[in-house]
């Protein structure tokens, strides 16, 4: 018989088995208190769950609340884990069911391949499937399918519910705009916000465009809706929207078969209660900054109700020819097999030999706006701030003050107007009263806009510099580099493109700074 020696272990010989890096996945699908108490449940249960086994190692909870499951890129949490994982991070994941981590088919065979590409399975613990085990990917898909039909399931039988609410006035709308709060019941006014609201109205009857409107705000740094940047698109949603005359239209959007939300444009009925809450604008004012709204986008070539420009885009009007001095014309053009738009001189397509200048690429011209921009908010501090101390010298300081202070007149002025009929519908005034203030009123208004004009004329455009210099400062001083060409942008800061060759182009600012750029 052969001897047989037991060679005991030692400590170099000792192998430490790495442990398995496990993330746990949790969501709810509404905000309310019982789902995000089950949403702690789901927490508690699942850092125990990883924490108990030697060999796994805990390596972070992801949590959404209150997001549907539809769509995953809705979802932040469940993004940041796809990123972690992407990273290195994570070994394993754990979740309580498919319809957990995705109620839509594509989306969760999508994921679970995208991260099985990485060697890293997810464990269902419910449906007990872990997609590290190839012959599971059937199953899981049509218990994906499953998922995905009890959502569209639940989908239409809350369509329906709310439906019947938008038919008999009965919906309460719990989410409401800036300017009022949710008390539980009902749209109550939140009094600071309504007067910023109430400003916004009356700067944009005063004269003032909705760029500059924003502008002012967060320069007074004055909290968004959410605490962020306040918008030009921002200020033109408020300005048409119903809720603060006190009315509400509802189904504004509506969201496909495919969980996809879309602008409502006559696809689905539309409900509108008249007198809903209390509120903030007058009917008048609301009237009146539609009217100039719509006066303005006459003037641009914008459709109403529509994205789209009629026959107008960013650059019409505004590219200039450097040699013959005619506008540019915009154009498509074919090159063996593709098309792509350009703009030409006026001049050069009616008659080559008075005008030599060749057309160039719209890509081209968003292109080097987009750099322009980009230098801009890079060197700032050396361009533009040294220009606004040079233009302030020369420019009538008592002048820009009295602007300044007519401007706060103008909106006391809207604001007694808006005391005015508020006390007219309750009672308090009679008409004959209410008439002849009014009239004095709008008298006064005209007289202080004519003044604002008088002295914009006196200071030969000094003003105007000063203004725009000081808003490209602080749009520059706030912003992150463009990634892509923005129209309003250009809108906003651009007076024309003077275009002298196509590697050579000026872009002439509003704030009356020209600046060259290459293409």
């Amino acid at each position: 018989m052969k001897k047989v020696t037991k060679i005991a272990e030692t400590a170099s010989s000792k192998v430490k088995l790495k442990k398995v890096r496990v993330a746990a996945y949790c969501r709810v699908s509404t905000d309310s208190d019982a789902q995000l108490e089950s949403l702690e449940a789901q927490k508690t249960h699942y850092e125990n769950y990883i924490t108990s086994r030697d060999d796994w190692e805990f390596a972070g909870l992801y949590y959404d609340e209150g997001i549907t499951g539809t769509k995953k890129d809705k979802r932040p949490e469940l993004l940041r884990l796809i990123d972690d994982c992407k990273a290195g991070k994570i070994d394993f994941i754990v979740t309580k069911s498919i319809s957990r981590f995705s109620r839509n088919t594509t989306d969760c065979l999508s994921l679970v391949r995208e991260l099985l590409a990485q060697n890293i399975p997810i464990y269902f613990e419910k449906e007990n499937i872990n997609t590290g085990s190839m012959e599971s990917e059937l199953f899981l898909a049509i218990l994906s399918s499953m998922a995905e039909g009890e959502s569209v399931s639940i989908s239409e039988n809350n369509k329906w519910s709310i439906q019947k609410r938008f038919e008999n006035g009965t919906f309460k709308c719990s989410y409401p705009p800036y300017g009022y709060d949710w008390d539980g019941e009902q749209m109550v006014i939140n009094p600071e916000q309504a007067a910023v609201v109430k400003e916004i109205f009356a700067d944009l009857l005063s004269g003032k465009g909705t760029h500059a409107i924003a502008d002012d705000l967060n320069r007074r740094s004055v909290p968004s809706k959410r605490g962020g940047r306040w918008t030009a698109t921002t200020i033109r949603g408020m300005l048409s929207n119903e809720k603060y005359v006190g009315d509400c239209l509802f189904q504004k959007t509506y969201s496909d078969s495919q969980f996809v939300r879309h602008t409502n444009h006559g696809e689905q009925a539309q409900y509108m209660v008249k007198d809903h809450h209390e509120p903030i604008i007058s009917r008048e004012d609301f009237e009146a900054v539609h009217a100039l709204i719509s006066q303005r986008a006459n003037e641009k070539g914008i459709a109403k109700g529509s994205d789209k420009y009629q026959n107008r885009y960013a650059f019409s009007g505004k590219i200039i020819c450097g040699e013959c001095g005619d506008t540019f014309k915009r154009r498509i053009h074919s090159c063996t097999g593709y098309k792509y738009t350009a703009w030409c001189c006026n001049t050069h397509i009616e008659d080559k030999s008075k005008c030599h200048m060749l057309f160039v690429k719209d890509d081209a011209l968003k292109q080097a706006f987009t750099t322009m921009v980009n230098k801009l908010i890079f060197s700032h501090r050396q361009i533009l701030k040294p220009y606004l101390e040079a233009i302030k010298k020369t420019s009538a300081d008592d002048s820009l003050h009295r602007i300044q202070k007519i401007q706060t007149l103008l909106a006391q002025n809207t604001e007694k107007r808006e005391t005015l009929t508020k006390l007219l519908t309750q009672g308090i005034i009679d008409p004959v009263l209410y008439n002849q203030e009014t009239n004095q009123l709008l008298s006064q208004a005209d007289s202080f806009r004519d003044e604002i004009e008088a002295l914009k004329n006196e200071v030969s455009g000094d003003v105007t510099k000063v203004t725009e210099t000081t808003a490209l400062i602080h749009f520059c001083e706030k912003s992150a580099m463009l990634q892509e060409f923005d129209e309003d942008l250009f809108e906003r800061f651009v007076k024309r493109i003077i275009v002298h060759s196509r590697s050579d182009i000026r872009f002439e600012l509003k704030c009356g700074l020209t600046l060259k750029e290459r293409m």
